[in-house]
């Protein structure tokens, strides 16, 4: 027990002072990553997180396979309707664990779809073509073939390569499609499907234009939206449903409050071209992915889900803009900020900068987060590998949770420009600065949500007096 105990005690003492360092005196930059709300958080340490609810349709009816879990089937039933309400859609798939399932489970069902009316005997044949984003001009890496999509593509025999094209981009701007050559590529190579979507994103996709143009064609490619890095932007940034995309799939812990899961949603009525589709990503979700889906991440999900109804429009509105101000101050103070400054350099939570010539992204990175403040090293369209960056990512969402606006960011970026331009330490002054962005906003106060998730704990623990006591910690400083 004296083992144990050392181990429990120099573990627990790390993680308070990593809880204590990313939460209260760091500021986290990272375009991918979220603090969940309080009551969030609850939710996933919560009963059902060490739960099972495998279910499928068989026959017309949902059958689960586990007893209990009345609770779990009514919890994501509501999620499935608060997030059709804020997708617009009909058809929600919720079991996948991260947003690289998601797009898993769409192209082991755009296989199984394929072959649906295969000859008997004939083996399963994979996809023949597939466009995406290059992955070094910020394509998504679980889109590409050393991703999600090894092994449901078809390779070329001349090459010995997987028969993927990347989607054209501007001379002048490698972060916007070169519409005109896209058009030509499309009618040159049909694809039977187009992966929109990336992870170093600036600008929207033109989901309207390829919808419009293949829309009369005899069989038309399926057009899918990874939307892991801008779902909480979903509406403000880019509506791909309305715009002619089949498919969204993304993770819900990048811009959306959600802890990390994965979604595919679409509109797929009965009698519609893809509804067999459709059935195919359910039947590769389960069981073809998943048994168990994480059922605290998904009860924090809908908790997130209600958060981001009833903020979705204020959120929004103010990353983009803090986004678009924080690349504004950024380049005032002498950094070189990627992307069309006619534009405002962005249109998505993140801003890219060009640091090579004060060193390589991985050391300024380090540079940066030994001064308090995260971001993330990434190599932009010209770099010859990830091993040599010369850009570093940043996106504003999760300082936007915690209060920062507009002149908020620009006090920032002086403290990015001295670290990065002059190599000055401001630890200390970051640290400090830090004290202001506390609290977390977007969702309900802490006067009112701290009572309720002391109850919660209080309901976890009822073997002993821990939650009691954890509950009257929790609130008697309200």
């Amino acid at each position: 027990m004296d083992s144990l105990y050392e181990k429990v005690q120099s573990l627990s003492q790390k993680i308070e002072a990593n809880n204590i360092w990313r939460q209260r005196e760091s500021f986290n930059l990272i375009p991918s990553e979220s603090t969940p709300s309080l009551l969030v958080k609850m939710c996933e340490i919560s009963d059902p997180s060490g739960r099972y609810a495998e279910h499928k349709t068989m026959k017309g009816k949902e059958v689960y396979f586990y007893q209990g879990i009345d609770f779990i089937e009514e919890i994501e039933d509501q999620a499935k309707e608060e997030l059709s309400r804020f997708f617009n859609c009909s058809e929600l798939e919720l079991r996948t664990i991260s947003g690289q399932m998601a797009n898993e489970v769409v192209f082991k069902g755009m296989v199984r779809f394929l072959n649906r009316s295969r000859p008997k005997g004939q083996p399963m044949r994979k996809m023949k073509l597939v466009m995406n984003n290059d992955l070094n001009k910020g394509g998504h890496l679980s889109s590409q073939p050393m991703g999600a999509l090894f092994n449901f593509i078809d390779e070329s025999p001349e090459t010995d390569k997987e028969n993927v094209v990347s989607f054209p981009v501007q001379k002048g701007n490698p972060y916007k499609p070169d519409i005109e050559r896209m058009g030509e590529m499309l009618e040159e190579h049909r694809p039977e499907l187009m992966v929109f979507g990336k992870s170093m994103f600036i600008y929207p996709e033109p989901i309207k234009f390829v919808s419009d143009l293949v829309k009369n064609w005899e069989v038309r490619p399926v057009i899918m939206f990874d939307m892991a890095h801008v779902l909480g932007l979903y509406g403000a940034f880019q509506t791909p449903l309305e715009e002619g995309a089949d498919l969204i799939t993304g993770s819900t812990h990048k811009t959306f409050f959600g802890p990390q899961r994965g979604l595919v949603a679409g509109n797929f009525p009965k009698g519609s071209r893809l509804r067999k589709l459709w059935l195919s990503i359910k039947s590769r979700t389960f069981p073809g992915s998943t048994s168990n889906h994480h059922l605290g991440t998904l009860l924090g999900l809908l908790m997130a889900a209600y958060e981001m109804n009833e903020f979705k429009e204020e959120f929004q509105t103010q990353v983009r803009s803090n986004a678009k101000a924080f690349a504004r101050a950024l380049k005032d103070k002498g950094v070189s900020v990627e992307g069309d400054e006619s534009d405002g350099f962005t249109e998505t939570h993140q801003v890219l900068i060009r640091i090579d010539q004060y060193g390589n992204g991985m050391d300024i990175a380090r540079r940066l987060e030994d001064n308090n403040i995260v971001t993330n090293y990434q190599a932009l369209p010209d770099d010859e590998t990830f091993l040599e960056p010369s850009g570093i990512r940043m996106g504003t969402q999760e300082m936007t949770r915690f209060g920062m606006t507009e002149k908020d960011f620009d006090v920032l970026s002086g403290y990015i420009a001295d670290v990065v331009i002059n190599n000055r330490s401001a630890k200390e002054e970051v640290k400090k600065f830090r004290q202001n962005f506390l609290k977390m906003h977007y969702c309900l106060p802490q006067k009112v949500a701290v009572p309720i998730a002391a109850h919660i704990v209080e309901s976890i623990f009822p073997y002993s007096d821990f939650g009691a006591m954890f509950a009257e910690n929790l609130t008697k400083n309200l």
